[in-house]
């Protein structure tokens, strides 16, 4: 079984790695591994793993697409009855509010008012102002052009004219370092960046923002919005991959977060707007948090659905001396 975590990395060399590999000269035609007169690992793996599975339904569906099959949509589309998506899982025993050591409340879906504490000190640590009724938005990525910081980059301005806070943990790109610097000094005390790898301060981000913001370009699954979700903070994210398969659009009652589809500025602030509206009332947006903890995205439904998988393929491919 070969599993696809990002179809974009894709391992491209030249030909002459299939010497280097030892791999005999046969292998390099185009129904091997040649790809554009290359040797590509990703492809290899396609051609000669029994079976093939990705991160999400919907991502598994997207990759055989021209649009997201990073010029391997003609291999997925020949190995398609061999592909499936399955979401990944988040191990709660970490990311929970409830007993969380990062945190300096605690809280759950029966007992939210322990995650305003958390916010008021999130911002005092962060050099963000004090307000309580400053919705904050959190980052937790990548800053690259996949996680739609080009789209975010030409509605930023506009967002922050909504009187709204934004934190920012992450590394990457320099250019989108750069526009966060010159976000965060044209608004001081509304933009904290912090450009690290810092997991304590991640936990802390996740359980004091109001909401997640990940207007991906393309997501194969997708661990912010499921860690977000946990803590009742609620994603505001682009409607594709596993984002599409794990938030659900809010309407009055139902949803746990808030979706846009066209891969624009504007659909991003509208996106932004409906979920402004929705936290303005306050019983609305409780009930939203207390949906979006009780959501389970624990590895247990997707380990039972690995288990399926690993059954499925020694059925169909009966290895001497190999049994579960």
């Amino acid at each position: 079984l070969f599993t696809i975590h990002n179809l974009a990395y894709q391992g491209h060399f030249p030909r002459e790695t299939l010497r280097s590999a030892d791999f005999p000269e046969t292998l390099f035609t185009p129904e091997g591994v040649e790809f554009y007169g290359g040797f590509n690992f990703m492809k290899s793996a396609l051609m000669y793993a029994d079976g093939i599975n990705t991160v999400s339904q919907t991502y598994a569906r997207e990759i055989q697409s021209p649009a997201f099959g990073n010029r391997l949509e003609g291999v997925l589309q020949h190995r398609r009855r061999s592909l499936t998506g399955i979401v990944n899982g988040v191990d709660y025993s970490l990311w929970d509010p409830g007993i969380d050591p990062h945190l300096e409340g605690k809280y759950g879906p029966d007992s939210l008012g322990g995650k305003q504490k958390i916010k008021d000190a999130l911002q005092r640590e962060s050099g963000l102002e004090p307000e309580a009724r400053a919705p904050l938005f959190g980052m937790v990525s990548r800053l690259d052009d996949q996680k739609g910081l080009d789209i975010l980059a030409r509605a930023l301005d506009e967002l922050l004219a909504l009187d709204v806070q934004l934190i920012i943990l992450g590394v990457g790109s320099e250019k989108y370092e750069e526009m966060f610097r010159a976000c965060q000094a044209r608004f001081p005390g509304r933009v904290s960046l912090n450009l690290e790898f810092n997991d304590s301060l991640a936990h802390r981000i996740y359980a004091g923002a109001d909401l997640f913001l990940m207007p991906s370009r393309f997501e194969p699954c997708g661990l912010g919005q499921l860690v977000s979700l946990r803590y009742g903070t609620i994603p505001v994210v682009r409607q594709v991959g596993g984002l599409a398969d794990t938030v659900s659009n809010y309407s009055e009652g139902k949803g746990n977060g808030f979706l846009f589809k066209a891969y624009t500025p504007e659909a991003l602030l509208q996106a932004v707007r409906r979920a402004l509206d929705v936290y303005r009332n306050q019983p609305a947006w409780q009930d939203l948090m207390r949906r979006a903890m009780q959501a389970d995205f624990s590895w247990t439904q997707s380990a039972q659905q690995y288990e399926e998988l690993y059954r499925d393929l020694l059925s169909s491919h009966p290895y001497h001396g190999l049994s579960i």
